[in-house]
């Protein structure tokens, strides 16, 4: 099963630097790539894992019957003509910030399944297609002394994608493996006094002991190509630089409360000091996180049919009351603060579920209310990088539930987010130079700027 980059101890023991399959020096010579010749872009991909319901965020259907339009009133919001669901005040605020596509669509219903289709942004993914992260990482590197792909919160339940969908670099090899940080309910950022142990020393070797190590492998090991790089695994796994950029107590309290004291919000913070770092791409499992009184379930936030007896409207882990604020909060944090610090202009943010869901309300487990899953037609939101901020994108039909205009396909939507981050869809990303596109989709011109 693949792994986070392995302690410096397993590091200097296997001699080499490399461990499990995933070699540091490796993925530092994956930074070094030449396609990089404007000025950089960064992404932070929020995944809303299990299906933010449309009908009660991106695309309210007021004049729907009661038993389809559920009990939250559309507001107004920055952008003329442009309606949000009422428990999204911030980024309703934020409007002009970011476009919004009322018409994805793909027809698979399974969590899993889905999930690796966005991944690999293909209806028809290959066991080994390379996802997202793997392909930025590989045609857009970090330039500076950072992982190129970064991976906040470890999917987590019974319909989660497998790892090797995400954990690993797929077809581009592990060098492109995403660096994880958050493996379980109380392995993550929220948690008080946590401290991402990545880049944490052994304390039974000593910083001269480390250098002498260092010493010996490159006395014995001249003629490696992997030698500059393996150099700079040392300077990464000794320095201070990185590790600052993962440690939130920097920030201060006044910043972490204004994200959220919750899984998502101290995420989607660390993933703004991680692209100042550097980082190329941070992606983020969008939990919310739980209610001082309740026993921890799962981290699948936004499937919410109802059956871990807490009602789709309800205020609890599982419904929408309790989730969708810390979302709204979080979300703006991110898009303000980065507009504030100059950011947003580089960074594309990208807020999206494996589906929508049913526009009929059912009863779940225990007889509350829910909405099952629905890949037909849902909305996804895309800020910054040249994104048209304000644009509303295709549209649904009258109950949300098929699109009526200007279908956008998993391809399509993938195709924009590498053009929005300055990297070709058609770019080959097999050794011959003639198979494997970045990309089989078109971009959405209309989302994007001149």
């Amino acid at each position: 099963m693949p792994r986070p980059l392995p302690t410096r101890r397993e590091l200097l023991h296997a001699g080499g630097l490399s461990a499990l399959g995933l070699s540091l020096p490796q993925l530092l010579r994956a930074d070094q790539s030449p396609s990089n010749k404007r000025r950089a872009k960064h992404c932070i991909f929020i995944f809303q894992y299990g299906g933010l319901s449309q009908l009660d965020s991106w695309d309210p259907k007021p004049n729907a019957p009661a038993e389809l339009r559920g009990p939250y009133k559309p507001i107004a919001t920055a952008v003329p003509g442009f309606r949000v669901g009422e428990l999204m005040p911030r980024l309703a605020r934020n409007a002009n910030k970011f476009a919004v596509i009322r018409s994805m669509t793909h027809t698979m219903a399974l969590h899993h399944t889905a999930n690796e289709m966005l991944l690999a942004g293909n209806r028809k993914p290959a066991a080994d297609d390379p996802p997202f992260g793997a392909v930025v990482s590989k045609l857009k590197p970090s330039a500076s002394n950072v992982p190129s792909n970064v991976w906040l919160q470890k999917f987590g339940g019974g319909a989660m994608p497998r790892d090797h969908t995400y954990l690993t670099g797929g077809a581009l090899g592990p060098a492109h493996a995403p660096l994880l940080v958050g493996t379980g309910h109380t392995d993550n950022l929220a948690t008080p006094g946590y401290k991402v142990k990545v880049f944490e020393s052994d304390a039974s070797v000593s910083p001269e002991r480390t250098a002498a190590r260092r010493e010996l492998v490159d006395k014995l090991d001249t003629n490696n190509p992997l030698a500059p790089h393996r150099a700079r695994a040392f300077d990464l796994l000794t320095g201070t630089g990185v590790k600052k950029a993962f440690d939130l107590e920097q920030e201060p309290a006044k910043v972490r409360d204004r994200y959220g004291r919750n899984p998502l919000g101290q995420n989607l913070l660390l993933a703004r000091r991680l692209l100042e770092a550097g980082v190329r791409l941070t992606s983020v499992v969008a939990w919310a996180g739980m209610k001082p009184t309740e026993k921890f379930m799962s981290i699948e936030t936004w499937d919410m049919h109802g059956n871990a007896g807490i009602g789709i409207f309800e205020d609890g882990w599982n419904g929408l009351g309790f989730a969708l604020p810390r979302c709204d909060q979080a979300v703006a944090a991110l898009l303000e603060d980065l507009s504030d610090r100059g950011l947003l202009d580089d960074t594309l943010v990208v807020l999206i579920g494996e589906f929508g869901r049913t526009p009929r309300i059912s009863k779940g487990g225990g007889g509350v209310n829910g909405r099952d899953h629905w890949p037909h037609c849902y909305s996804a939101m895309l800020a910054g990088a040249g994104v048209r901020g304000g644009a509303v994108y295709g549209a649904s039909d009258a109950t949300a539930a098929y699109v009526k205009d200007d279908p956008v396909s998993l391809e399509d939507f993938t195709a924009t987010l590498y053009t929005a981050l300055g990297i070709d869809p058609a770019a080959r990303l097999s050794p011959d130079g003639f198979t494997r596109p970045a990309s089989t989709g078109n971009p959405v011109a209309a989302l994007l700027g001149s």
